[in-house]
This record gives structure tokens, sequence and C-alpha cells, in this order.
């Protein structure tokens, strides 16, 4: 947008109703203004760390792809080295708690925290949470002039409110950048399992993380962990965690050395217009529950698969990464309303919420078998005992027929299809063979709804017939 003159902005105001400053006053708050973040700075920087780890690089003799390729007595591996990482961390408690990634400290033989007078301390990980990238180190030795940095609120945080990304961007030292915030809530942008990140254009770069985010009135609100480019190098794209998020995880890794988070039980998708259209829904706000598991949480309280979560806890969902975020912040144990949409009526239910079982799943994809005759840019084969035994598929799977294949660009690569699905119903009526899908394919006029398994869940994909 082109820059008005004074004059200009003082008449819009005038027939908007709104009395200004004279010029003289707005340049003086302004000028106050500009004063004031240097101070902010000052008073942030001292609670800011450099924190330089050291890990144990192996050769590459150890590593099992080489072992792979060249067998256990492969030459030219090269022996184990040990390796340098830069990052920066927050105080977070004068007794010597300091707030950081969990990247900067992962696989540390070693941690060194340098505080901005010089100082260097030994420290020592307290607790790591990898699915949020958050870490808390404790510094092992006596402490002296420690500030915790004063924290903020990352929910009142709007858009375009101006902050500052502090931390060691390089390995050259205490450095500070602005900017603005950019968004918030960005999930599903692939850097973490939980994410719902600040989006800022203050220039973050390699050594920055762990960093602090802060606000100008020097209250920390977030964590700097990321940066979008491709080049490796700021690109006006960085990503911070919420304190308040971090304020959860810490809480839990001090109290029991890990991260306990809530468990719903349900597989959940953002609706879109076209998949709110194949349900016949009247409304696109919300979150469409795809898949209920047996036993959780989810399935005691009588939730559904089809049925559309518009609130959590008297708060409007908008999309499945902000609930899942919610349900995995909430203690486990703990009662919870949830807002419903089911045949176009208002529900609501009251489920609680459960800690999250500790066990993982392994899903294979399918590397041969009989092909059909490919549709929509997918090739899709017989659903048999072999393909089962290889994708590990839950009993629950009772029939369908499995994507072998999906073409880059394609209709199916569009809606979502991966090599592995298994499609169990299109248009709401069972597949059994390619050619029942293909068949209802075909008396499709414009939009195919999908039931897919995809490893043991299932979800709802809209394909585009072209």
């Amino acid at each position: 947008m082109r820059a008005l003159p004074p004059i200009a902005v003082s008449l819009l105001a005038l027939f908007a109703g709104v009395a200004t400053a004279p010029p003289s006053q707005s340049a003086a708050a302004a000028a106050a203004e500009a004063a004031s973040i240097p101070d902010v700075v000052e008073r942030a920087m001292d609670s800011v760390v450099n924190i330089s780890s050291t890990r144990l690089r192996q050769g590459m003799r150890r590593d099992p792809l080489f072992r792979y390729f060249f067998g256990p007595r492969g030459g030219g591996a090269g022996p184990d080295r040990e390796e340098l990482s830069l990052g920066s961390g927050v105080v977070y408690r004068a007794d010597g708690l300091i707030l950081t990634n969990s990247h900067v400290v992962e696989s540390a033989e070693g941690i060194i925290v340098t505080t901005r007078s010089g100082r260097s301390y030994e420290a020592e990980v307290v607790g790591a949470d990898p699915a949020s990238d958050l870490a808390v180190i404790r510094i092992t030795e006596k402490v002296e002039k420690l500030r915790p940095m004063p924290l903020g609120d990352s929910d009142a945080l709007r858009l375009g409110e101006s902050v500052l990304a502090l931390g060691n961007p390089f390995g050259l030292g205490f450095t500070v950048t602005q900017g603005i915030v950019s968004a918030k809530g960005r999930a599903e942008v692939g850097i973490v399992e939980y994410e719902d990140f600040i989006q800022t254009d203050a220039a973050i770069n390699p050594g920055n993380s762990g960093g602090a985010l802060i606000n100008t009135r020097g209250e920390l609100v977030g964590i700097n962990t990321a940066i979008l480019s491709r080049s490796g190098g700021f690109q006006g794209i960085g990503f911070a965690i919420p304190v308040e998020m971090a304020r959860a995880v810490v809480d839990d890794l001090l109290a029991y050395g890990e991260v306990r988070r809530g468990w719903l039980g349900v597989v959940i998708q953002d609706l879109t217009p076209e998949l709110a259209d194949e349900l016949e829904l009247g409304e696109t706000e919300g979150v469409v529950i795809a898949d209920i598991l047996d036993g959780s949480p989810a399935a005691h309280a009588d939730l559904r698969r089809g049925d559309v979560v518009v609130e959590y806890v008297e708060q409007p969902v908008r999309s499945a990464g902000a609930l899942r975020n919610a349900v995995a912040l909430t203690d486990p144990g703990t009662p919870v309303k949830i807002t419903i949409m089911r045949d176009g009526r208002r529900q609501q239910k009251t489920v609680e919420i459960r800690r999250v079982p500790g066990q993982g799943e392994e899903h294979a994809s399918p590397d041969g078998g009989e092909r059909a005759a490919p549709f929509a840019g997918a090739e899709v084969a017989p659903l048999t005992p072999e393909v089962r035994q290889r994708l590990r598929l839950s009993r629950d799977v009772k029939q369908g027929v499995v994507v072998t294949a999906v073409a880059p660009g394609s209709a199916a690569a569009g809606a979502g299809l991966r090599a592995g699905d298994v499609i169990a119903e299109a248009n709401r009526e069972p597949v059994a063979s390619p050619e029942a899908l293909a068949a209802q394919i075909e008396r499709a006029k414009r939009r195919v709804l999908l039931l897919v398994w995809r490893g043991n869940h299932t979800l709802f994909l809209v394909l585009e017939k072209k």
C-alpha cells in the first residue's frame, strides 16, 4: 500500500470521526517509543545465553547405510569425531534453569552456557521433548547474577504487533533483530509433531535456535525454533514456539521428566468446503472426526465418525492442528466439554481426557501384487492376505482395495491419496474390489467421497473427477 502524506492521514481520520494528535505530539510519541526499545533490549539481553554442546559423531563405518553398501569391513569410513553445536537459550529461573530447543542439546556429551558478561558454566539436560522441540537444561555450578526473563502472554499477541528476536546467530555473539507477528497458530508445517507456531519476519538465522522472541515490553512470548528457507538462510519467515505451550512443557519436564499429554482418541482432519459438501453439512467451521479408536475417551463419550467438532472447552475449533494441541495441553484426568455438529444439530459431550498411550505403530507400504488399471492418477490392487500382512492392517479393516501408486500432480494426489492407503468406501458404498471402486467413480457426477484406511485409522478424502 502506498504511504499517504501526513495531511491525508489527518483528513482520513477527520472524516472517520476520530480526533488525531498534532504532528508534534505524534512525533514525540514515536521518538519515546523508539527510545524505549534499546532499554528493553538492554534488559532482555541479560536473560539470553549462548549454548554450545558437543556430541560424538560416529564415523561412517558405524552408519547402518554404510554397512549395507560396503559391509562391516568397508574402508574409508573415517574415525569417530567430536562435533560442536551452537544455539541459544533463555534464563527461566535464577537458580540456573535454562529453556532452549531440544535439537540444540540433542545427544549432547557436554554443554557450556555462556552469559552476555562472558561467564561460562557447565550444564546438564533436565528434560527434553522432541515432539515440541523444547528442552530444559540446568547449570551445574554456582551461578551469579542470572536474570530470569519475565513471561508474557503469547495468546494476547496481535497480528502486526512488533516483536524482537534475541540470540546468537552463526555464533557471532548476542544479536537482536526486529519484526512483526506475521501469523499465529501455524500448524502442519512439518517441523515437529506438535506445532502452534508464531510466525514472524524478525530475522532468525542458524544459532538463533532456542533464543527469545519478546514483545516491546521485554516479556518472553516465544522460543525461536526454525526458519522456512530454500537457501538455508533467513528469507522472511521464522517460527517461534508460543510461551504458553513452552510453560506447560516445562512444568511437566520438571515434575515428571517427560511431557504427559492429553489424549482424546480420534483421528481428525480439517473441514474443507468440498468435504462439507460431500458430507452434507450445513457449515464449514470445525474439524471432522474421521475415526474413533476403540476404548478411547472419545468412544466412551459416544463421539462418532463424521461428527464435526466446533468447540473445545467453549472455544471455537478452527483447525485440526489447533484441536490436537488443545487436547495435548489438557491435563490427563480432566473432564472437558466438546461441542459437535451431528445430523445438522449441535450437541455437547463431556469427555474425560486421558494420557497418550505410549505405544507406537509401524506401517509398511505395498511393494508388489496384482495391479488394476489406474484411475485419476492412482493404481489400486485387491486386498489380498499377503498385502494385509505386509501392511500390518488391523482386523477392523474388513474389505477394500489398496493404493499401490499415486502419480504426482494427479487428481488422486490432489485428494491426498498415498501408496499404502486402503480405500474402504466410495460415495458411502463399501468397496470390495477394484471393479467396484471403478463403478462408483463412474457413477459419481463431479466428486467422489472416499473413506480411506491409513495405517490403522480412517479418514475422508474428496476426489475431484477430471
